[in-house]
């Protein structure tokens, strides 16, 4: 399964493996890109579908650090939580992902950062859950539209 928004968000279900790849290419230097990743304060308002307010509990964006965040919809809360493996500043962002409704669910998600001429940024996400199931109740879940509406904020923040 291939989708895509304009040319710029590609979301693709991995037919081999239990996994979704995200590729957006971003006006921005990699620097930037990544402080947006890890920075709580900008986090918060990109983050997420657009008929939603997120709210970060805590965010410990480095190696070893952990996170939770709340996205409140039509006064009903959803948590996320997770642990950061690996965080390499400008290049690399290793994490556990919980969608604390179905707390079994555990996805290992990979966000690489290129840089690429002009100033600007390839960004590569994957995320790798327990079965073909769970990655299409991920995908099921709106994630698609979150993300398209997250990456669109992400621009117009970037931009700023």
């Amino acid at each position: 399964m291939t989708t895509t928004d304009a040319p710029e968000t590609q979301i693709v279900a991995d037919p081999d493996v239990p996994l979704v790849r995200i590729t957006r290419e971003f006006d921005a230097p990699r620097e930037k890109v990544f402080r947006a990743h890890t920075d709580p304060d900008l986090v918060v308002q990109w983050q997420g579908p657009s008929d939603t307010q997120a709210r970060i509990e805590h965010y410990d964006c480095r190696t070893g650090g952990s996170y939770r965040y709340v996205h409140v919809q039509d006064g009903v809360e959803y948590g996320f939580h997770g642990c950061f493996h690996e965080v390499r500043p400008a290049e690399l962002i290793v994490q556990t992902f919980t969608f604390e409704g179905m707390p079994d669910g555990v996805a290992l998600e990979k966000l690489v950062l290129e840089e690429l001429p002009g100033g600007r940024t390839r960004l590569t996400a994957t995320s790798l859950v327990d079965s073909f199931a769970d990655r299409d109740a991920f995908l099921a879940s709106g994630m698609e539209s979150g993300v398209r509406e997250g990456y669109r904020r992400l621009d117009a923040l970037l931009a700023g």
